[in-house]
């Protein structure tokens, strides 16, 4: 067989397995977090996992919602990945980390996302320094139990104390007295940069979310993410975390985005109840070929257990349909 007719059989044989596995053809792309990282990359639909959050919504002891249960749950449903809430995990104790890996992969799930909790919004330089401390112990958890990008939070000022009542405000809070927004940008900045040579020792992309605080709005965000500039901190797009022109920000969200985060609120949302438009979204990071995990956040008063496969069914049907 001559070098030509090789070449053609190799080309059909990749063109006929990249068909068969849902990839479309080969277009350029200008999102470097696109598949190749280059110029053109094979577009294919997203996957789709579920949060554990979505199980347990912080209601009642998170001993009654272990990950066991979730992962079992998630894979029973359909979803190609799951993503662990670290405050929901029984132990950071390598036994169980490798029993959790172990029991998702039996189950056919990759676990594609790590929600994390920290603050770097402290006057007090001790205070920050132990977060970064903290920080850095959560990436090497994620390196642990092979979980490629991990949510980060900016944090906020606590001048309103209670959740609920930040709720109720829409997320915004006074600034701390005595001090000012650019500062508590410096003391984000500088702690987020100090947590960066870990991540990239262990090849974990961190992604910073729209979670209020100074993450509130999409010109926080990559205020801080373009002031590191670096390939190891993106973002972590929340579909649920704007309150006002949610489109237009998650459109300027979506070039750095190494993480979507779908909100779904079957029974009315816990604290609001967003109308999203999942098409719309689908086209806004299309736009950008986002061939990354979609993870399913689901924030309603219905039983999880028949709500989050109907929120599986909204967002893949929305995704699926979008012209790669």
């Amino acid at each position: 067989m001559n070098a030509s007719r090789r070449t053609f059989l190799k080309r059909s044989a990749l063109a006929t397995a990249a068909a068969g596995m849902g990839f479309t053809s080969l277009k350029a792309v200008d999102n470097p977090l696109a598949i190749g990282g280059g110029k053109a990359g094979l577009v294919r639909w997203n996957r789709i996992g579920v949060s554990t959050y979505s199980f347990w919504q912080f209601n009642g002891p998170k001993e009654n919602c272990p990950i066991e249960k979730c992962i079992d749950h998630a894979a029973a449903m359909g979803f190609d990945g799951i993503e662990f809430l670290l405050m929901q995990m029984q132990s950071e104790e390598t036994g169980y980390l490798q029993r959790l890996k172990r029991r998702a992969f039996y189950a056919g799930l990759d676990i594609m996302g790590f929600s994390t909790h920290q603050g770097f919004v402290y006057p007090e330089k001790e205070k920050r320094e132990a977060e970064v401390t903290k920080t850095i112990r959560q990436i090497e958890l994620a390196y642990q139990l092979g979980i490629p990008t991990m949510r980060l939070n900016t944090g906020r000022w606590n001048t309103i104390k209670s959740f609920d009542d930040l709720m109720a405000n829409k997320g915004i809070e006074p600034i701390l007295e005595g001090h000012t927004l650019d500062e508590g940008f410096k003391w984000v900045i500088d702690a987020i940069g100090q947590c960066l040579p870990t991540a990239e020792k262990c090849g974990v992309v961190l992604g910073l979310e729209n979670h209020w605080g100074l993450g509130r709005t999409a010109e926080g965000v990559l205020r801080i993410v373009n002031a590191l500039n670096s390939p190891w901190l993106q973002v972590t797009a929340d579909t649920g975390n704007f309150l006002e022109n949610q489109y237009e920000q998650l459109e300027m969200l979506a070039p750095k985005t190494c993480l979507i985060q779908a909100k779904t609120y079957f029974g009315g949302g816990k604290w609001y109840t967003l109308d999203i438009d999942y098409h719309r979204v689908a086209e806004i990071f299309g736009k950008t070929a986002y061939n990354g995990y979609i993870s399913i956040e689901f924030e309603g008063n219905e039983d999880p257990l028949t709500a989050i496969p109907k929120s599986l069914g909204l967002v893949k049907e929305a995704f699926n349909r979008q012209e790669q």
